[in-house]
């Protein structure tokens, strides 16, 4: 029988149909590791049931698991993950958007949030936005590098960045769930979240919210514009 070539979607839309998994999965976007019991929490099943559940995703290669001491914890396998999985529910709310990101428990989620490790939501678009406005960013065949404009804005911000490392995208463009636009992803963005929480200029909230803090918003928002500023419920 000759070899299929076609895309093998019909394993991922398995792996991330069932609901308990989706959580999961869900709760692994932030980029950070999480235990199997912390899994089984945000799933709502049993700590057994969550291990066969954590065994098939990692047999697919969506998540990967560390040991640290006696301890295991997991994590998506790669940032490809998580932005397949950011893709699926831009189509799965697509009909209904607007109305599901208007609904209160959602605004601080699409103000900002964390997103594999970047910056994401309304707050991570402006702050696209304002690096492309200052020619801090230049096209490049892998997305952006930082231009000597980019390099004295960030230095505003307290930040030196990395050189480029090998084998990871320095900086390009990601559609944002929420906002239907472009943010800024790879090692830069990842960098300029971590100093920013460093800062104590954004801090964590529940599950991948990031929320600005009082210093935050006398220092990264005149930086980004008035429509930076959160709106009342968020």
């Amino acid at each position: 029988m000759k070899a299929s070539h076609e895309p093998r979607l019909a394993r991922v839309a398995a792996m991330v149909a069932d609901p308990a998994r989706s959580r999961m999965l869900a709760y692994l976007m932030t980029g950070e590791y999480a235990s199997a019991g912390e899994l089984a929490k945000a799933a709502s099943v049993t700590p057994a049931t969550a291990s066969g559940h954590l065994a098939r995703l990692q047999d697919a290669h969506f998540v990967v698991c560390e040991p640290r001491g006696r301890h295991r914890y997991y994590r998506l396998a790669d940032a490809d993950v998580a932005h397949a999985l950011e893709a699926l529910a831009l189509v799965a709310e697509r009909d209904v958007h607007d109305q599901a990101w208007a609904h209160p428990e959602r605004q601080r989620l699409r103000y900002a949030r964390c997103c594999y490790g970047h910056m994401a939501g309304r707050l991570g678009i402006l702050l696209f936005d304002a690096l492309q406005a200052s020619g801090s960013l230049e096209a490049a065949a892998s997305g952006y590098t930082l231009t000597p404009a980019g390099q004295a804005w960030l230095a505003g911000l307290g930040l030196q960045p990395s050189p480029p490392r090998a084998g990871r995208r320095f900086a390009y463009p990601c559609l944002d769930w929420s906002e239907r636009r472009d943010h800024l992803a790879g090692q830069l963005a990842d960098e300029i979240c971590q100093h920013l929480t460093t800062r104590g200029w954004l801090q964590r909230g529940a599950g991948r919210t990031l929320e600005l803090t009082p210093i935050g918003q006398r220092e990264l928002l005149p930086r980004l514009g008035p429509a930076a500023h959160p709106p009342a419920d968020a």
